[in-house]
């Protein structure tokens, strides 16, 4: 099948596979898999220990996956889990000081990644690129389930 007779949505998976598997790549000399450097770089992304619920919202996870890659992590030194004061049940994540070296690079090898992904649109501030990602926000909007 010729990418000309491919579905969006076809076109869509494997766009997402292409972009996982360089990353897995990418990322294995670090000793991450993709999901793993998910968590990571997303707890960049939050100025307060975001619970677990609200990391799974952010990444797109499934809560129950992000507890698992939350417990590897933890156990490997990257992450801290601790118990909010306010509400016990809730549990905050963080990342540590080797979590925070080991993240670092690997966003730098990412980002160098996107940016070769990029490079037929425009790069990343290329009108193209705003552009895809405009329609790519408003897909992931429609609800599905």
């Amino acid at each position: 099948m010729s990418s000309a007779g491919a579905t969006p949505g076809h076109l869509v998976w494997r766009l997402a596979m292409k972009w996982r598997v360089a990353v897995d790549r990418a990322l294995a000399p670090l000793g991450l898999t993709h999901a793993q450097y998910v968590v990571l770089a997303s707890l960049l992304a939050f100025d307060t220990p975001p619970s677990q619920r609200e990391l799974a919202d952010f990444t797109g996870l499934e809560a129950l996956y992000v507890s698992k890659l939350v417990r590897a992590l933890d156990a490997e030194g990257l992450i801290s889990r601790t118990r909010d004061t306010v509400d016990t049940r809730t549990i905050r994540l963080a990342l540590t000081d080797r979590g925070r070296s080991v993240v670092e690079p690997a966003v730098a090898l990412v980002g160098a990644l996107l940016d070769r992904l990029l490079e037929p649109l425009g790069g990343r501030s290329g009108d193209r690129t705003e552009a895809l990602s405009r329609e790519i926000t408003a897909l992931l909007a429609v609800p599905l389930d």
